[in-house]
């Protein structure tokens, strides 16, 4: 059906599906959960319910995982390694093209590994729904700063590294997936041009809050999942052609790579030289990746 309709029409009728389910499950499921938790200070009540609104939050993607495969024309071609374990903990390190890639992301890990969350910017903890709900489940918020902004104040960069710290630390010893966009917005190419990006497909990866995030939690992490998502170009934006059944597929490669145990304790801020082997280690994986991205995206498989 969608495949005959205008794109934006079909985008209506795709958005309009997820919208009921999206309403369903927070007016339902998700506000008493929240209320609660706003409600009872106590850590275990606390922590009961952020499991339980994570578990909401899982059949929100099922229902949309349902929706995708009942209204959209698009081929998945889904890789994902063997041995993922839900009852386990990952770091997520992906490209970061579209709002759809999230969307994506939530469906590809559902009930493969735990529920996924991500670092946001602080600004969209106003959004209507989607801002309390990510907060009840205990995504983090991040202020973002320009380079001009950090360099006069460097206290404002130690501010989100505290930040990370604080959200490693309250999930350490649950199953949690970390996921971190190392491009650090989404790509496009006006901002590839203007940051000077030696990638074609991908701006300069940001490491400070990889480093981070495995100094704080390393050891609790089964891996790296190194996650590649591959629009086919020439439809259109890809949130919009994904949603309008104009995305005739959806490539998704993940590979699971071990975490070497050096970048557990390392010194990213105060050891110049550990800082460096980091970012050559991230720059080699971006590099790999955007030679990925170009066989992708030129119909190689």
């Amino acid at each position: 059906m969608v495949r005959r309709l205008p794109v934006p029409l079909a985008c209506v009728v795709t958005i309009v599906t997820m919208l009921a389910g999206l309403l369903f499950w927070v007016g339902v499921f998700l506000l008493p959960g929240i209320v609660v938790k706003l409600l009872v200070p106590a850590a275990p009540v606390r922590r009961a319910m952020t499991r339980y609104l994570v578990w909401v939050g899982s059949r929100w993607s099922a229902t949309n995982a349902a929706i995708y495969r009942a209204l959209l024309p698009v081929r998945w071609r889904v890789e994902l390694p063997e041995g993922l374990d839900p009852r386990r903990s990952y770091l997520l390190v992906c490209n970061h093209q579209s709002w759809a890639d999230i969307l994506i992301l939530f469906d590809v890990t559902l009930r493969r590994v735990p529920w996924p969350r991500f670092f946001m910017k602080r600004e969209l903890i106003w959004v209507p729904i989607i801002g309390p709900a990510c907060w009840a489940m205990d995504f983090p918020f991040m202020k973002r700063h320009s380079q001009a902004a950090i360099a006069a104040n460097p206290q404002l960069a130690r501010d989100d590294l505290e930040t990370t710290r604080r959200f490693c630390e309250r999930f350490r010893g649950e199953p949690i997936t970390v996921v971190n966009f190392l491009d650090g917005t989404r790509v496009t190419a006006a901002k590839r041009l203007a940051r000077k990006s030696p990638f074609r497909h991908l701006l300069r990866p940001k490491s400070a809050g990889l480093a981070f995030t495995l100094n704080a939690m390393g050891d609790q992490f089964a891996g790296l999942l190194d996650v590649t998502i591959a629009y086919q170009p020439g439809h259109g934006p890809p949130l919009w052609s994904f949603l309008g059944g104009r995305q005739p597929d959806i490539v998704v490669k993940m590979r699971l790579r071990e975490i070497r145990p050096e970048w557990l304790s390392g010194d990213y801020q105060g050891d110049p030289q550990f800082r460096q082997r980091f970012q050559d280690w991230v720059t080699a994986l971006w590099a790999e990746k955007d030679a990925e991205l170009e066989r992708l995206t030129n119909g190689a498989r």
